[in-house]
């Protein structure tokens, strides 16, 4: 998996013994150089021979994933062939489902729109000699639906209890809330939810790298010497995605650079100069606000909610969300239930591929809004043990 954040890849080789949960058995982090980084963020706004620039990336991306891949096997002790299949998420470098798509000007556009993930999948497949299990989105969009999150139907399957109603929140590049009635409301016909709340660590990264903070805000410690802007973040929360109801997602397209430029260029104007750090405290509260507002608007009565995603090793984050949830809800990261908080998203597309592989749905229509269940995904085959990524 690599996401909105496009720092690198995380890897995991995942085993589900028979009747039981999954086990991890390794995971591999890859930063993505700067280089590459900043060639996939550009990619995210039209630019000059975007074709070509694309499949560059998407070639690259792939010897990245294929690295992973080849010290995962290494870290876990298995052979290449043991492994059933590798479920590859791609870079997502657009992402206009639906009626997003249909406010690009001066482009012909499909009414359901479009979401795109670079990856040379057949490159992948040559390099390792495993299956490749990719383009999960497509699908869901084909059937009319957003194309994301895809992470609910994991989430269901991992974190859902008997008789307490769960929240698991995805702090990325974008935030993601998936809402897991308990098992009994389940089976009572009560669906799970999920849809993306807004920016995540997206806006924040932008800021801290435009000022010599590094790529992000570790553990939050700029933001927490600042102090929030209150009339700037009323402003931002002004955004009209914001009150759209599900089914909803977004990305990079809304909530980028340009969008932060459009409203900080405002504060000039009105004689208003915040310091660098307090316009890193409101962008950070303007996530914590508008999670906890989407949670206590589509489950007030949940009782827990289960952090996963470099968002929650950003203590000011993870404190000024607490501050705006009901004191008798539980908030602690994914780590409680046994699955480290930079592992979820991975261990989510290897559930996909195998879902993929035994024809079942991975997709839950009251998420997305397709018009109904897909098994998502395409599956490039292998035919012959793979090349090291190092020698190509």
């Amino acid at each position: 998996m690599s996401g909105t954040s496009a720092d690198g890849v995380d890897g995991v080789i995942v085993e589900w013994p028979d009747g039981q949960g999954p086990h991890i058995r390794a995971h591999v982090y890859e930063a993505f150089d700067a280089s590459l980084r900043q060639h996939l963020l550009r990619l995210n706004q039209p630019g000059h021979d975007e074709l070509a620039r694309a499949a560059y990336a998407g070639s690259v991306v792939a010897r990245a994933y294929a690295r992973v891949t080849h010290q995962l096997i290494r870290a876990a002790q298995v052979q290449a062939q043991d492994l059933r299949a590798i479920g590859a998420h791609g870079q997502t470098v657009r992402h206009r489902p639906g009626p997003l798509a249909m406010t690009v000007e001066n482009e012909p556009v499909d009414p359901r729109g479009y979401t795109v993930q670079l990856l040379n999948a057949a490159l992948l497949t040559e390099l390792t000699g495993i299956d490749v299990v990719c383009d999960f989105r497509s699908g869901d969009v084909a059937a009319g639906g957003q194309g994301a999150p895809l992470v609910p139907a994991v989430h269901r399957a991992l974190f859902s209890r008997p008789a307490v109603d769960v929240a698991v929140l995805n702090l990325g590049g974008i935030a993601n809330l998936s809402l897991l009635p308990s098992l009994q409301r389940q089976q009572a016909g009560h669906p799970v939810l999920g849809f993306d709340c807004g920016p995540g660590n997206a806006l924040m990264d932008v800021w801290c790298e435009r000022n010599g903070q590094g790529r992000y805000d570790a553990e939050g410690r700029w933001a927490a010497t600042g102090d929030v802007h209150e009339a700037w973040l009323e402003e931002l929360m002004r955004e009209p995605y914001f009150s759209l109801p599900p089914p909803k997602s977004t990305g990079r397209d809304l909530f980028d650079q340009p969008w932060l430029d459009r409203h900080l260029n405002v504060l000039p104007q009105r004689g208003q100069r915040p310091k660098p750090q307090d316009v890193q405290a409101t962008l950070t509260e303007l996530t914590a606000r508008t999670v906890a507002e989407a949670l206590l608007r589509y489950s007030p009565d949940c009782s827990e909610m289960l952090v996963c995603g470099g968002g929650a090793l950003n203590a000011d984050l993870m404190q000024r969300i607490r501050q705006r949830l009901p004191s008798g809800m539980a908030l602690k990261s994914t780590q409680a239930m046994g699955i480290p908080v930079d592992q979820v998203e991975a261990l989510a597309f290897a559930w996909l591929a195998r879902a993929r592989l035994e024809r079942q749905p991975g997709n839950l229509p009251a998420v997305t809004g397709a018009s109904a269940a897909r098994v998502l995904g395409a599956v490039y085959a292998a035919t012959a043990q793979g090349e090291s990524p190092q020698a190509s």
